[in-house]
């Protein structure tokens, strides 16, 4: 199966709550290649690449994160794949 990736903007109280160490963990978790940051504006950016059905669930997980994350909302978006070999935190953009 070709792998897909999704470009994910995270917003709602995403930051101060061990988000990005959830991300990584959980992408890993699942197989999947990328990076995770937070951004100055408060939210949290990821790109997330690997098959469908992992992209799918990392997506459905991240609506909920770690306990103390409250998630309005995700707005996801394809974008191509990138020659990747494992998921990272990436310093704040």
């Amino acid at each position: 199966m070709p792998a897909i990736a999704r470009h994910l903007m995270i917003l709602g109280r995403v930051q101060g709550v061990f988000y990005r160490n959830w991300t990584v963990e959980t992408a890993r978790s699942l197989g999947l290649t990328g990076w995770v940051r937070n951004r100055m504006d408060g939210s949290v950016e990821a790109l997330v690449q690997g098959n469908a059905d992992a992209v799918a669930r990392f997506i459905t997980l991240a609506q909920d994160g770690p306990p103390a994350a409250k998630v309005a909302r995700i707005e996801a978006m394809d974008v191509p794949v990138e020659a990747l070999n494992s998921f990272e935190k990436k310093p704040t953009a």
